[in-house]
Parts: structure tokens; sequence; C-alpha cells
């Protein structure tokens, strides 16, 4: 979008705004809205979280028993259950607080963990007695940046114990048969020679719109009544995991079916603390992965130019800078991003470097390009991913050639290699896929490019991919049209990617990039 245009609002899984191309020191015209109170250089805020316990390691896990009966039946009204955990993630033995609101007289808890499971690709690993019911109060609004809170009493604890590293899904099933979802993450405390899969709950919660408001919109729909600020003291809309389901989930069964050393993490925890990073293998963003903070990106830079592998699975990844502040009763529980209006971010004038906009737009501009090779482009398009380097080892076993295409792969945004724009050399463009947005003619591209430390760094181009894992299954629901050729594809194409980068620096064992942009591109400026 224009600098001074309002957002698109967002709607179903591909509510993503418009957005034109521009120059990357480009400046937004904010919207002179009164700044909130907020710390701009706050002390980094401690872990409040006890010593991990012992827990068993992710790969123990791929051949276990599962349980089938995970998913949702039936999600009734939006008032018949709800609830939210007082963390998005824990150590592994680690109490989590569970707030829950249901007009049901009582309800239990499940939590599922996600993965291979011999293909039920999830197991029952605890599960509540009968928990008493009851109605909890209405959220309330804090003025100034419109974020939405409750004042919700806790409903009950639970812990950890025992359970092992990984992406839960905690189900609350209310009596009379309506549920949802509460995710959790158990956070790995250590990655060293292993793949990290990172999930993304600040982008969860920017879009958001449990309470009437999120980063996107307010009640009316207009960007303008949007907040600048959400917490996470309140659920998710729709299913509860929404996000979780649509642009991860299958990535996590993918992984824990290849059996590689895994280890799990949020974008939040890798903020605060970067030590499960040392010596990982790799590091994998998963579907939709929009809002970073600094200190993120600057830890998974660092890793990288430490030989840890990189690989970003979606599209618009490092788009938003934000920042982290104090919920109601811990740290680290509201995503601040001011966008558009980030004059009015009080950081402005102190910190530019920490301003709430695009990472790309001054002040403190820094376009996600120098680290993921590409560069996000637009929304919304549908086009076929066309393979361009039919021969990279990427695509070793999917049979294709040159200019081979996959329909509807690309979509609904997309990232593209930027002439101009900073990127890591050598980088070549492995597929580029011709598209229309919004009228305008342009091309998608996923690239791939390596660093002295060794480690390589593979970006999709498009943020369907995760989802093109599950087209055509009873899980593919957000298909977009794609056909079980393409689900082969990704499906080979991914497997390969994990298992290069599970064996450590990719330049070592890997065939070294063929740099093309100026090639393809013919030399555009």
């Amino acid at each position: 979008m224009g600098p001074d245009q309002p957002e698109v609002p967002r709607h179903g899984t591909e509510h993503i705004p418009g957005l034109r191309r521009r120059t990357f020191l480009e400046t937004c015209a904010g919207a002179g809205l009164a700044a909130a109170a907020a710390a701009c250089d706050p002390a980094p805020s401690a872990h409040d979280h006890p010593p991990a316990a012992a827990s068993h390691r992710p790969e123990a896990e791929r051949d276990r028993a599962g349980t089938p009966d995970w998913r949702i039946r039936s999600r009734g009204p939006a008032t018949a259950v709800v609830g939210y955990a007082d963390r998005v993630s824990v150590a592994p033995g680690e109490e989590c607080g569970l707030y829950v609101s249901t007009t049901a007289s009582s309800f239990r808890v499940s939590a599922f963990r996600v993965g291979w499971y011999g293909g039920a690709e999830a197991r029952l690993v605890w599960s509540s007695g009968r928990v008493p019911g009851r109605v909890q109060a209405e959220p309330h609004v804090v003025p100034g940046t419109r974020t939405v809170r409750t004042d919700w009493k806790r409903t009950l604890a639970f812990g950890t114990a025992g359970w092992p590293e990984g992406a839960y899904l905690l189900r609350l099933d209310a009596e009379g048969g309506h549920q949802r979802y509460v995710p959790l993450v158990v956070r790995s405390t250590r990655g060293t020679g292993r793949t990290v899969l990172m999930h993304a709950p600040a982008t969860w919660q920017a879009y958001n719109r449990w309470g009437g408001y999120s980063l996107y919109e307010g009640p009316s729909g207009a960007y303008a009544a949007r907040s600048l600020a959400v917490s996470f003291d309140r659920p998710y809309d729709s299913s509860g995991a929404e996000k979780f389901l649509v642009y991860e989930r299958a990535a996590v069964v993918l992984a824990e079916r290849l059996g590689i050393p895994l280890a799990y993490t949020t974008g939040m925890d890798v903020h605060r603390d970067p030590g499960v990073l040392h010596g990982a293998r790799a590091v994998i963003c998963l579907g939709h992965d929009e809002y970073w903070t600094p200190e993120q990106r600057r830890h998974v830079t660092q890793a990288r130019d430490a030989g840890t592998n990189v690989a970003f699975l979606g599209a618009n990844t490092c788009f938003r800078r934000v920042r982290l502040e104090q919920g109601e009763a811990r740290p680290d529980r509201t995503v601040v991003c001011y966008k558009s209006s980030f004059r009015a971010d009080p950081c402005y004038s102190t910190h530019p470097a920490l301003v709430t906009t695009d990472f790309r737009q001054s002040p403190g501009a820094d376009p996600e390009s120098s680290m993921t090779g590409v560069l996000y482009e637009g929304y919304p398009t549908d086009a076929p991913y066309v393979v361009h380097a039919a021969d990279h080892w990427l695509y070793e076993g999917t049979g294709v050639r040159p200019a081979d295409g996959f329909g509807h792969l690309v979509g609904v945004e997309y990232d593209r290699v930027t002439p101009g724009a900073p990127v890591p050399e050598p980088l070549e463009i492995t597929a580029h896929s011709p598209l229309v947005c919004n009228g305008r003619r342009s091309t998608s591209d996923s690239a791939y490019y390596t660093v002295p430390s060794g480690a390589g760094v593979f970006a999709t181009g498009t943020m369907r991919w995760v989802e093109a894992l599950m087209a055509r299954t009873p899980d593919g629901g957000h298909d977009h049209g794609m056909d079980a050729r393409t689900r082969a594809f990704v499906t080979r194409t991914t497997e390969n990617l994990l298992h290069a980068f599970a064996l450590g620096p990719a330049a070592r064992h890997r065939p070294a990039p063929r740099p093309n942009v100026k090639e393809v591109y013919k030399g555009s400026a």
C-alpha cells in the first residue's frame, strides 16, 4: 500500500494487506495518534522460568502410538468455551496456568503433542479431570493503544513434568461437546546438533481479533481503529490456534516423520535468549512469521554467521519490527506495532531503531532481504510456482524440468529477489514465478545463498508452502486449488532441505549457489 493508505482488513486465513512496491528508506506518513505510555529501552526481561527438568527428546516420539481424535469436532458459539495460557512457552517441567471462560457447567483439558505418530499426527500426553466452568468477565480495552485485555481469574494450573519438548494443542472440551484449542510450546533449552523449529506467536497475536481488535482492524473493520499493541492476556479467535494449524503444523509433522534431531522454540524466546540456537544445525522459520523484534533478528543472523543453516518456509518474513512489553502480570505479554502511525510511537524521538514499523522503513531502515535473501512485495496473488534451476539439489527426486509449474502454489503473499535491495552473495534463484498482483505484473522467487560460515539459507518466496503439504488431504481445507502433484513436489523438496540442513553448514556438503540474479532479471535495476 502507499504510505498514506490504510491497510486492507484481513479475513480468514488469507487476510493479508496489499502492499505496493516502495523504496526501502521510505517513511510512512503517520496518523498522529496520541503516544501511549511505554518504555523504549527497558532492561532486558529476565526469564522467570525455573531450571528445566529433563525431558524426552522429540525424535524419541516419532513412532509412538498417536491419538487420532485430537481434532476439534464442534466449536459451537463464540462463548461456548475459550481460554488462554499465561505463557506462550514453558520449559519442560514448568507449571502453566489456564484462564477459561465457558457457558458450560464444566470442561476438561487434553494436551495433544503434535508430531508424526505413525500418521495420527498427535498424541495425548495429559488430560485433566472435570473442572467447574464459569463465565468470566467481559474484556476491557486499554485507552490509547486500544489493547484488549481480560481480568480473568486463573481457572487451573498444571505441571509439564515428563512432557516431551514440542508443539502442543491444549483442547478445551466443554460439557455438551463444544471445543477450542489453546496453543503451547514446550521449548527446548538446548539446540546443539539439532534443527530448531521456531514458532511465531507474535504473528499469531497480531492477527487475533478476539475482543474486536487486532493490529489490523477495530470492531468496525476500520484500519484507523486498530490496536497499536495486542496482548496475550486474551484467547485467540476462531478455533483458538488457526495460524498454527494453517502455517506451522504440517511442517512439524513432516520434520518429525523424518526422524532428524529437533528442538522447539518461539521467536519470543529467541528474542530473550538465543541459547537454543548455539550449535544448532539449522533454524526453520515456518509459514507465516511476519512480526520480529530487532533482538530476534540479530540472534538469528548471528546464528547464521556462526554456521547455522536457516530456512524461511513462508513469505512476508521479518517484515514488521515490534517490541515486547509487560502484560498484566508477566513480562513480554504485549506485542507493540504502530505501523503507519510510527510517529506516535514513544520511541520515535529517542530510540529510532526500536520504532515499530516495517523493517525496511525509516527510522532505522534495515530491509529484511539482508537476512532472508528475498523482499516481500505484495498481496494478494494466486499464481503457479515455476521452477527455474531444475537441477538444484533442493529439487532432487522431484522429476522437475525447467519451467515446470505448480498451480496456485504462489500466494497469497509473495517475496522476490529485488535488484537493488541488499542481499547476501552468492545467491541463486531456484524458482522464478510470473504473477499479477493488484493489476501489476511481477514475479515471486525462491532463493538460496550461503555465507562464509558455510551456512545455507533458503527462502520459498510464497506463503502457501506449508499449506501445500496438506493439499488434497482431509486437513487441506485451505489448499486454494493446489493438487496432489503439488503436495508431492513440496513434500520432497522440503525433505531434501531438512535432511541437508540437519547435516550442518550446507556449503560443506552441498553444491554452491550459482549466482544468476543478473541473468534472471537481465540487468534490471
